[in-house]
């Protein structure tokens, strides 16, 4: 009888882990069949205005993510930071563009957001050629952490979502950075559809990574900016925030790159 009841509360438990992501679909599917509340539409318009350029299914669309989004991850306002659907929105709306034309996938390892309300200050551990640890600190508008969290400064979010054509947006750049994060540690290449495009990525990136390296070594301008030179997670990082603020130009003097982006994240932001 013992045994009995082991095997069917495996059974059940098995049943219930595989019904999970069912649920967890059809979940989804009510809250974007959702009406999108009057009252964040008002904060995507004052906030948020690269929505208002978007063609009308892809603003659909987006919405509908930002609901789903919204309802799954858990906001917590820090430094004294309070939490509102300002807040809420204006977050989901910008990390959500990453998220077009991917269906049900929603950050799946990220759990919280935290928000400060201006720059944080973080520990830092630096070795130097002799093998000795110094430890500082570093001053923060974002952070991406492996453990499912996003860290933000309100600030700087709004900075971000305000200048349109500036190339720099904290929220893409973090949120960039989650995506890169779930093939493993984030090293400038995220999960591709298909494995066999992983060549022609690679042979991209690096070529643009090294380029923007010697620009930096030179002094020269770029339109990257030159965080971008310090790591090829970071330069995934800024590239995306370039290819969603500054599409045109990327198109335009950094054609294969912008291509590879556009697949990856299947959108033409160029055409908007």
């Amino acid at each position: 009888m013992p045994m009995l009841i082991i095997t069917l509360l495996a059974v059940f438990l098995i049943a219930w882990l595989a019904g999970q992501p069912l649920l967890q679909r059809l979940h989804r599917r009510r809250l974007r069949a959702q009406p999108f509340p009057a009252p964040w539409r008002t904060i995507l318009r004052r906030r948020v205005p690269l929505v208002a350029r978007l063609p009308a299914d892809v603003q659909r669309q987006l919405k509908q993510h930002i609901q789903v989004f919204i309802a799954e991850k858990t906001f917590i306002g820090c430094g004294g930071q309070p939490i509102t659907d300002e807040v809420r929105v204006t977050i989901a709306a910008q990390a959500c563009l990453l998220l077009l034309n991917r269906p049900d996938h929603y950050f799946p390892y990220l759990r919280q957001i935290l928000v400060y309300p201006g720059s944080f200050v973080v520990p830092r551990g630096q070795t130097d050629g002799m093998g000795i640890v110094h430890h500082g600190h570093a001053v923060l508008a974002g952070e991406s952490w492996e453990q499912g969290q996003v860290v933000l400064s309100w600030q700087d979010v709004l900075a971000g979502a305000a200048t349109q054509d500036d190339g720099h947006n904290v929220v893409i750049h973090e949120f960039a950075h989650q995506l890169d994060q779930e093939a493993g540690g984030a090293n400038g290449a995220p999960l591709l559809a298909n494995p066999r495009d992983y060549r022609r990525w690679t042979q991209v990136f690096n070529f643009e990574y090294q380029a923007l390296q010697m620009c930096v070594e030179r002094g020269e301008e770029s339109l990257l900016d030159a965080y971008g030179a310090t790591s090829p997670a970071e330069f995934f990082a800024v590239a995306t925030e370039v290819f969603f603020k500054r599409s045109s130009d990327m198109e335009r003097h950094h054609r294969a790159l912008y291509e590879e982006l556009a697949v990856f994240y299947r959108v033409n932001p160029a055409c908007w």
